[in-house]
């Protein structure tokens, strides 16, 4: 092919070559079309968190209508709380005006709310307001604490009378000792007798209160001493001796050949036999044996291994509708007889608080015009360790 014909075949061409390159340079800069992506999501506060995170039970209301519920909620109240209005589910005055006054004023409301839930349970109710019209609604079970508070205002209570009642007889005789009686010495005697009496109540007393108290200060500290059984009762019941002699009684000591060891505090076990066996003494008949028997427990299932201790009295017996209310502080069926006795009506509770903390268990069984038997478990070492 000539020259001319070339330059003639680039000119003819040419346009359609640069056209192809535009093309192709167009292809590759600018991207296929499409579907425009959502926007992006607005960011979550960071003082935002679920419901259902809160261990407590908790509503979000808006207006009178629960529209969010976390677990615990819908277990207080029912799952047709979720959704529903609080009129009908919750239905309780309190929780009404606290949700009203809370919207109303746009600040944090408490109230103390009771008569929600299963039994005499308390709860402190705390309405916040949510933002965007809406209160978040915390509920606080309280029960554990006024039921602590109720007893530590009744033990007060208790703990005063029974102090001031050999307080107001010792004043008593000593203002008669100071006045008529100055001069009567048979009555002098008689009096200091009494004086005495009560002042040893006093004092039995103010020891079993700080017993108690230090018992329960370590009552979640469980012991890790070993200790052998064998020799316990008997050592219990040297201490006794004059006592069961003066009373004609016998101590029957039935121990299991083997007894395997146990985790105990010696001198917090002994202090439970000392007290089950001076009750088996006070209210036991006179002249009949208390029998105290030793014996291995095997483990069953979920149970560990125990030693099961238990103390037998023959005496009038307890009702049974005494029974269950037994270790209260305080408590006695026949309070005049006790404090004759020379009780303090903290025995059993010392023994209780006791056992709970060797995590064992404690039984009273009695038959009116038979006797009682009160059994205590301790762990055994294997079922420890295990």
């Amino acid at each position: 092919m000539s020259g001319s014909a070339i330059i003639q075949l680039l000119v003819l061409t040419a346009p359609a070559l640069l056209v192809g390159v535009l093309i192709g340079r167009r292809s590759r800069d600018v991207p296929l079309a499409l579907p425009p992506l959502p926007p992006p999501a607005p960011p979550v506060p960071a003082d935002r968190i679920s419901v259902e995170a809160l261990a407590d039970p908790a509503l979000i209301v808006d207006g009178a209508v629960a529209v969010a519920a976390n677990a615990e909620a819908r277990r207080l109240f029912g799952e047709r709380v979720a959704g529903g209005d609080l009129r009908m589910t919750v239905r309780h005055p309190v929780v009404l005006d606290a949700l009203a006054e809370a919207k109303a004023l746009g600040m944090t409301v408490e109230r103390e709310v009771t008569g929600i839930g299963s039994g005499n349970s308390a709860w402190r109710l705390r309405a916040v307001d949510a933002g965007n019209g809406r209160t978040l609604l915390i509920f606080d079970d309280i029960t554990q604490t006024r039921i602590t508070e109720r007893m530590r205002v009744d033990f007060v209570a208790n703990a005063s009378h029974e102090l001031r009642t050999p307080l107001a007889t010792l004043s008593g005789f000593i203002e008669t000792l100071q006045g008529p009686a100055a001069e009567d010495e048979p009555a002098r005697r008689r009096f200091l007798d009494i004086m005495a009496h009560e002042a040893g109540r006093m004092s039995r007393l103010i020891d079993d209160l700080l017993s108690l108290s230090r018992i329960e200060l370590d009552k979640h500290v469980r012991p890790s001493a070993v200790l052998q059984l064998q020799g316990v009762i008997a050592d219990v019941g040297k201490t006794l001796a004059m006592r069961l002699d003066a009373d004609e009684r016998v101590l029957v000591i039935d121990e299991a050949p083997v007894l395997p060891a146990v985790i105990g505090d010696r001198d917090q076990i002994l202090q439970v036999l000392h007290n089950l066996i001076s009750n088996a003494l006070k209210y036991g008949h006179s002249g009949t044996p208390i029998t105290v028997t030793a014996v291995p427990v095997p483990g069953i299932g979920n149970q560990p291994a125990m030693v099961r201790l238990t103390v037998s009295d023959v005496s009038e017996g307890i009702a049974q509708e005494h029974l269950p209310r037994l270790t209260e502080r305080f408590y006695r069926i026949d309070s005049q007889r006790s404090r004759r006795m020379g009780g303090t009506g903290l025995g059993l509770a010392i023994v209780k608080h006791i056992v709970e903390r060797h995590r064992g268990r404690l039984e009273i069984e009695s038959r009116p015009g038979e006797g009682t038997r009160v059994s205590f478990t301790l762990p055994q070492v294997a079922a420890v360790a295990v």
